[in-house]
């Protein structure tokens, strides 16, 4: 029988043999692809938009009838991709699909809270009592920074949530985010009946004030992670950021291609990584065109025709003007929530959550577009061929700009792998 000394010899020789066989792990595993683009734009239809009344068509359902018949809400039409089906409202978008990627078969194994689910989506992980993971911005933000002068690598247009935030990273890999898209951040912006001198006298007390933190706090990282931010929001005050606000300067017909307020935030999209802006957050449906946003329990689903069609509008004006500006192929552009729709209604017509099998939509970013990845079954309930988990599709848009999707994070020393076990979409590269 073995002895309580062979038993702790043979553990450590385990644990020791552990890191060499990690390390021959990876050096077996094929090198990541890399893409060459240059920015990301994600499309965020919080409340959890259903694949199946969108992305992933099946045959006509009928939620008012007394036997509710589970099935798509909305015709199907034919795409710019042959063979592939989108929703009747997303007309417009129809036309260009062939400058798309759809992955039909994201999933993940949240149901029924909407915050783990967008945090899920965010981070690629589930929600840590010990770890703050950072979000996929913040780490394409601290990767790649900006890519101009003056200008955030991070900007979120929408409500602000630690899900988006940078977690371990700290603050410089944060985000400034920002409501309105006429003026930018409120506190980058002056009072008007502060004079530039007395501008120049508070800028200088405050320099002064923080070389005396400096001195007085060296090594407390909350101190520095305050004095970083307070040099970024100085710097971002500055002209080179600010003028990606001045929309009127944008001829009228580019501004009405993209119709309300939804497209123009999808416009400041496009002038903010001109500027050198490398990752964009867009929530869509701030102020619930339809009552309910995209959650659309019960009567919520009257009017999520709405959405679709404000969505179709805002996302074909992004992709043709990014295309004539030369941009769409160095901007991968990616349209995601937090979970998909069951084919079944509700009680009163209306759809549940449903995280099992759910589609994500990207545009551009160089890679090889116009493809359906995934198929699901006759109600886009389940994965029949070609899984893409949430970590997949976050090595996949890693790759695309070009970080390695093997890399390993640190918070403080310890490794931390960039994706919970990801690889990028083999089918998009190459």
């Amino acid at each position: 029988m073995p002895t309580r000394r062979d038993f702790l010899r043979t553990s450590a020789a385990t644990a020791a043999m552990a890191p060499i066989a990690l390390r021959a792990s990876d050096a077996a595993r094929p090198p990541a692809p890399k893409g060459k683009a240059e920015h990301c734009i994600m499309v965020w239809l919080g409340g959890g938009s259903g694949q199946i009344d969108t992305w992933d068509p099946k045959r006509l359902g009928d939620n008012k009838a007394k036997d509710k018949k589970p099935g798509s809400l909305y015709r199907s039409i034919d795409t710019a991709i042959p063979g592939v089906q989108v929703c009747e409202h997303l007309e417009q978008t129809a036309h260009l699909l062939d400058r798309f990627m759809l992955l039909r078969t994201v999933n993940h194994d949240v149901i029924d809270e909407h915050a783990a689910a967008t945090n899920r989506m965010h981070t690629g992980r589930p929600t840590s009592e010990t770890v703050m993971y950072p979000s996929c911005g913040s780490v394409i933000a601290e990767h790649r920074k900006a890519a101009g002068e003056g200008v955030p690598a991070y900007v979120l247009i929408g409500y602000p949530s630690p899900s988006r935030g940078p977690g371990f990273l700290g603050a410089n890999a944060g985000y400034v985010y920002l409501l309105e898209t006429t003026r930018g951040p409120q506190a980058f912006t002056p009072p008007t009946d502060v004079t530039t001198r007395r501008i120049a006298r508070r800028e200088d007390l405050l320099s002064r004030m923080r070389g005396i933190q400096r001195q007085n706090f060296q090594g407390d990282r909350a101190r520095e992670d305050y004095d970083k931010l307070i040099g970024e929001a100085q710097r971002l005050a500055g002209p080179e950021f600010m003028g990606a606000f001045a929309m009127d300067n944008e001829p009228a017909a580019i501004r009405n291609q993209y119709g309300g307020e939804f497209g123009q935030r999808c416009l400041l999209s496009r002038r903010l990584i001109e500027r050198g802006v490398r990752f964009i957050e867009v929530s869509h449906n701030l102020n619930f065109l339809n009552g309910t946003g995209w959650d659309v329990h019960n009567e919520g689903i009257n009017n999520q025709h709405l959405l679709i069609r404000e969505l179709d509008q805002a996302l074909a004006a992004l992709v043709q003007d990014l295309e004539r500006t030369k941009l769409l192929d160095k901007t991968l552009i990616v349209v995601a929530s937090e979970f998909g729709r069951p084919a079944a209604f509700d009680g009163q017509g209306g759809r549940g959550h449903h995280g099992k099998c759910f589609s994500v939509a990207m545009a551009g970013g160089g890679l090889k577009t116009g493809q359906a990845i995934g198929v699901t079954d006759d109600l886009a309930m389940n994965i029949v061929e070609r899984p893409i988990s949430v970590p997949d599709m976050h090595a996949t848009m890693y790759a695309a700009l070009g970080i390695d999707a093997h890399l390993e994070l640190y918070a403080d020393d310890r490794p931390v792998p960039i994706t919970d076990g990801g690889e990028p979409i083999a089918e998009l590269f190459g």
